[in-house]
């Protein structure tokens, strides 16, 4: 027996397989597609004969012309694949989408240039899937995604029993996948993001309605997180066989008291899988070897851009740094700090969502009690990152050089580190990052990131996300790194008083 085609599956799933329902619907659609495409002609398919309709069931004959166009932007896909057979395997189709949805996600990839989004599913019932690019650092990386409309709701928006199947569906893989619900049905062009792991275990429940946290709502904050979590995890994740080889040759290197691995002799890891394996040589070598002394710690960080902001709020090596550079201060005068130079060029040539990464670093620096000084003038970007922890010694750490993987060096000796120490005065002295409180200097941060504008409502945002926390939003599959210290950022920034 000959297997039906998908244009029947398809039909006959949304309970369109009547002909006069079908002919209605394709009128619908034509009308749709021809404001879509701005084509007059697609609005004058409006029907077609019955016989024609049972041989495009049956894949004997194909539709032409506007008719294809309208039923390939109708049904989501091509009019092969429709007169194609239907897969033999348990096939769940989403329903379709309200035309509103489908420009909220068309105007994510508007909103950030680092986004591509495509709704549809290359193969049906497989869902869409969003594009990612890197930038400067990161790899890029797609994920697998499903939207569905949604309801609005006091403190989330429902997925209504009618998706649950298919939600059911699209769930049951351990791949890693977002739902997306839209509000594009009720005349909002707002999206809400979830992780698919977090709603495989919401499903394990009886449930009538599928809810998604108003917190989650899509916006620069959250586009910012998904797009810095998702590309280090899928990256690190790749790399993770090779990472464990090289972790291990390390202890050499750390004994020295100088030494350097150029990027082209890891060759064969990625972007972050070098970046990551840099930040936890320096970082063992800065534990290693920055001694104790009588003043608080202070460093140099060439972190200037947001993909460099999100290895500090992800990678854990980093985290036991700020640890670090708070329990060498404990009993002393003063307080530990961190230098920065993020010169204006800097700025301007990055993205809004990619600078509030950045503040976000600057937030959970300044949460382990460092205080943050940042300068702008271009010739000290590039200053490797260094530890000066007294007059006699600088422990070099720069992970971020763009041709090493990791350059570490112990200088000592009268006059050897006036250097350092000059340009750690020239930062403390010319700061934009200017005030007493961490309120005046991460505000004074964003203002000069240009992040300043509407400040209440970022702080507002940081509340509402850090109360609630991102681990429905933000799953990382990787053991190298974790989100906690984004939740910890977000807390520390909503914690501020957006009035003073």
């Amino acid at each position: 027996m000959r297997r039906p085609t998908l244009l029947y599956a398809v039909l006959e799933k949304r309970g369109w397989l009547r002909y006069e329902v079908f002919v209605a619907q394709l009128a619908n659609a034509g009308a749709r597609a021809a404001k879509h495409y701005e084509n007059p002609r697609l609005a004058r398919v409006r029907t077609v004969t019955k016989t024609t309709f049972q041989r495009w069931l049956s894949g004997t004959q194909e539709p032409r012309g506007e008719a294809a166009v309208v039923i390939e932007f109708w049904l989501g896909y091509t009019v092969k694949e429709l007169l194609g057979p239907a897969p033999e395997r348990e096939l769940v189709l989403a329903r379709g989408l309200h035309d509103a949805s489908l420009a909220a996600a068309h105007g994510l990839d508007v909103k950030f240039d680092t986004s591509f989004l495509s709704v549809a599913a290359p193969v049906p019932g497989t869902g869409g899937v969003w594009h990612m690019d890197g930038l400067r650092i990161l790899d890029g990386t797609a994920v697998a995604v499903q939207m569905y409309e949604a309801a609005l709701q006091p403190s989330c928006v429902l997925i209504g029993p009618e998706d649950l199947e298919h939600l059911r569906y699209f769930t049951q893989s351990r791949r890693r996948a977002l739902l997306l619900g839209s509000l594009g049905a009720q005349g909002a062009d707002d999206l809400y993001a979830l992780d698919a792991a977090h709603a495989r275990r919401q499903l394990a429940m009886p449930v009538q309605r599928f809810p998604i946290p108003m917190q989650y709502r899509l916006d620069p904050m959250t586009y910012a997180l998904l797009w810095a979590c998702l590309n280090v995890d899928d990256s690190l994740l790749a790399d993770d066989c090779a990472l464990h080889v090289e972790q291990q040759r390390l202890e050499v290197h750390l004994e020295r008291g100088l030494s350097a691995a150029a990027r082209t002799a890891y060759a064969d890891l990625s972007n972050v899988g070098a970046l990551w394996l840099g930040s936890r040589t320096c970082a063992a070598f800065v534990q290693r070897h920055l001694l104790v002394s009588d003043v608080s710690p202070v460093m140099w960080s060439r972190a200037q851009f947001g993909e460099q902001g999100a290895a500090w709020l992800l990678f854990r090596e980093r985290h036991g740094i700020l640890q670090l550079m708070r329990d060498h201060s404990a009993g002393l005068d003063g307080a530990p700090g961190c230098a920065l130079c993020v010169p204006e060029p800097a700025v301007h040539s990055s993205e809004p969502y990619e600078r509030l990464l950045l503040l976000l670093a600057v937030a959970l620096m300044e949460s382990y009690g460092l205080t943050v000084w940042v300068c702008t003038e271009e010739e000290y970007s590039r200053l490797p990152e260094f530890h000066l922890g007294s007059d006699e010694r600088v422990v070099v750490a720069d992970w971020l050089d763009p041709d090493a993987v990791w350059n570490v060096e112990c200088v000592d000796g009268n006059g050897a580190t006036d250097a350092f120490a000059q340009a750690m005065h020239h930062a403390q002295v010319r700061s934009v990052a200017d005030g007493a409180t961490s309120h005046e200097r991460i505000r004074a941060l964003a203002d000069y990131l240009g992040l300043g504008h509407g400040w209440d409502r970022l702080i507002e945002r940081c509340r509402e996300l850090g109360s609630y926390g991102t681990t429905g939003l933000l799953r990382t599959r990787s053991r190298l790194i974790h989100t906690g210290e984004i939740d910890r950022a977000l807390q520390f920034l909503g914690s501020l008083d957006p009035t003073s």
